[in-house]
């Protein structure tokens, strides 16, 4: 197959570079340097160039408080890039994969996780731009998978464990919110599934993230216990941050469908966070 990765250079494209690279596919890996999703005609120029199988898009603007006041960027790549990724997979026959997040949610579903049926509410900027993503997708092509990840981590500087472990040089003493659940979840995890449904043919909405649920502050707890390090943690509401992004506070999504459907098992969190913080040990 001829695999086109969008957004080659984030924590979740350098992880389909790297896994792609094993196998006998033709892989083209472009950054935002090489092609702009928010502009049409340079979307189509690059599918009229390599006539790709799969589109994986893996370009997103996730800069979750600066899209309060940077939406146009936030709508340009998660929302109207989307589109185009779209418009051009069905005009050129192409198979879309797209990454969507837990934070279309709203975080008040009272009993249980977040399902594939329950219905989006997004508090932000950023999540409503997400959100449209997902909408402008389907209207576009019917040859796609959507995938809602959360807390995604992985080789980058974009996720909340290489942020909380550069505050830890610097801070011996850190504040960590206990409010705010959902899932971490591993690039790793996210490249597996994604390519064994692809395998498999599955089309459609699926929630895909590790297995388990946890805090920030757990989340936290556990990654200075993984690798050995003592620090004072002080377990906080998420409301003394400020922040001018509203956030869910629990967005964590049930994985259940996919694992079914594609009969496999999704390592929990703390397995997953144990096998990226052993790379750095």
């Amino acid at each position: 197959m001829k695999i086109l990765i969008v957004g080659k250079n984030g924590q979740l494209g350098r992880e389909f570079v790297k896994e792609l690279s094993k196998t006998k596919n033709i892989v083209i890996p472009l950054g935002h340097e090489e092609l702009d999703i928010g502009n049409i005609g340079d979307v189509l120029d690059v599918f009229d160039r390599y006539k790709p199988d799969v589109v994986i898009n893996c370009a997103a603007y996730n800069q979750v408080d600066k899209a309060e006041e940077e939406y146009d960027l936030a709508y340009k790549t998660n929302s109207i890039g989307v589109k185009n990724l779209a418009f051009s997979s069905n005009k050129y026959g192409s198979f879309l994969v797209h990454y969507s997040t837990d934070y279309v949610f709203d975080g008040k579903k009272e009993n249980g996780l977040y399902t594939e049926v329950d219905k989006p509410n997004p508090l932000s900027e950023y999540a409503k731009s997400k959100y449209l993503g997902e909408v402008y997708l389907k209207e576009e092509t019917e040859k796609f998978l959507i995938f809602r990840v959360s807390w995604v981590f992985g080789d980058g500087k974009q996720n909340f464990i290489y942020k909380l472990l550069k505050w830890a040089e610097n801070n011996p003493y850190l504040k960590v919110s206990y409010d705010e659940i959902s899932i971490p979840t591993y690039t790793k995890t996210i490249v597996n599934i994604t390519l064994k449904a692809v395998e498999e043919g599955l089309t459609g909405l699926y929630h895909l993230t590790n297995s388990g649920y946890c805090s920030r502050f757990e989340l936290a707890k556990f990654v200075f216990k993984t690798l050995g390090m003592t620090k004072f943690i002080h377990p906080v509401p998420s409301e003394i941050f400020n922040l001018p992004a509203k956030r869910p506070k629990f967005s964590a999504m049930d994985n259940t469908l996919i694992s079914s459907i594609l009969r496999v098992e999704i390592p929990n969190w703390e397995e997953a966070v144990s096998d990226f913080l052993s790379k750095k040990m």
